[in-house]
């Protein structure tokens, strides 16, 4: 590793105001690799630690998260690239190799097993905190991107029951006559979660929390009378409901085959 100074504090300031601190554990088993890039890379605003070898690596890993891995390919005991291929595969962690090798077949074989990206040793730590900081950022944008298509999945749905049509993203309910039935927002997010919980008993305190009014007192009849609204729009006969069944004791069930479509 080239010898560590103060040429680059430069990057300090780079992205240094994170709202999380990124947590990184090194493992290497060179003591002095180990101290020295632990020092380093605390003046990055990174909480850092470091371990020796693959056994203590998985300790760790059994008791913390992290936001990514350095971790060195040549280790006495079970070698980086089985212990890159763990962290990728079982935790999705991201892994930065530190290697020797100079061969590129050798780096394409730790690129294809889950390593995000490799620094050969030597290397300047400069070099290794902006690889560092770029996966860090490639992380981030790829869970946006998730939580983004997960909302857009969530927000654009509809669920087809017993000839009824919900539309979750418009907030329609149409009835088997292909009727528009109006339905309060109160009912809207009852419906919703009856709906994505089909055939499963939900109790009162489970659908408060599910219709996100989980500050209500746990005595709120409430949901008794938005699920009696409810059956009056849904039921041909409100007083022996077919679709909302009260499972006396329990709570409430949707009883019957819900699609998504």
């Amino acid at each position: 590793m080239a010898e560590i100074n103060d040429n680059a504090s430069y990057l300090c300031s780079f992205e240094g105001s994170m709202e999380a601190r990124p947590r990184i554990l090194i493992v290497d088993d060179d003591t002095d690799i180990r101290e020295a890039l632990s020092t380093y890379l605390l003046r990055f605003d990174f909480d850092v630690e470091a371990v020796c070898n693959g056994k203590e690596m998985r300790q760790r890993l059994e008791d913390r998260t992290y936001s990514l891995i350095i971790l060195d390919v040549m280790l006495p005991g079970e070698n980086g690239l089985s212990l890159c291929k763990h962290a990728a595969e079982t935790l999705g962690l991201p892994v930065i190799l530190l290697t020797a090798m100079t061969e590129q077949a050798d780096r394409v074989v730790g690129l294809e097993i889950g390593a995000d990206d490799y620094v050969v040793k030597p290397f300047d730590p400069r070099e290794l905190v902006a690889r560092i900081r770029s996966v860090l950022r490639r992380v981030a944008a790829k869970e946006d991107r998730k939580e983004a298509a997960a909302e857009e999945r969530t927000d654009s749905c509809a669920y087809r029951f017993s000839g009824w049509r919900f539309d979750v993203s418009a907030r329609e309910l149409r009835s088997p006559a292909q009727e528009d039935i109006p339905i309060s927002t109160a009912e809207f997010h009852l419906l919703k979660a009856l709906v994505e919980n089909a055939n499963r008993i939900l109790s009162r305190s489970q659908l408060l929390d599910l219709t996100q009014r989980s500050e209500a007192i746990t005595f709120d009849r409430s949901i008794d009378s938005q699920i009696s609204r409810l059956r009056k729009k849904l039921e041909a006969d409100p007083k022996r409901p077919n679709l909302l069944k009260t499972v006396r004791g329990d709570g409430y069930m949707l009883a019957t085959r819900v699609t998504r479509i």
